[in-house]
């Protein structure tokens, strides 16, 4: 049961649209600088390294070389990773290019 009116149930029906739409949350950083988390990028759960150098730029994924990721996909915060890991919900990805 859920109501707008009175506010009642409104973060598990937010909580349950995520889940079934199978998203989640990834937030980038530049090299030197702390993440942003004001503005994610919202992928498929599942997605992969090169879904994210996709999402940003078509030729990013043509010059990757590694990237670093902090999260719960890793063992190790950061972890130099390839373009096929697979990102966790809310992780942060610095890509580097070269």
């Amino acid at each position: 049961m859920m109501s707008c009116e009175l506010d009642l149930n409104m973060d598990y029906l937010l909580e349950m649209m995520w889940q079934y739409l199978s998203l989640c949350r990834v937030y980038t950083k530049k090299r030197g600088f702390a993440p942003s988390f004001n503005e994610p990028l919202i992928m498929r759960s599942g997605s992969t390294i090169e879904d994210v150098c996709l999402s940003i730029h078509k030729d990013m994924k043509q010059h990757f070389k590694y990237a670093l990721v902090w999260g719960t996909s890793t063992k190790h915060s950061p972890q130099r990773v390839g373009i096929n890991h697979v990102l966790g919900d809310e992780d942060v990805v610095e890509i580097h290019t070269g």
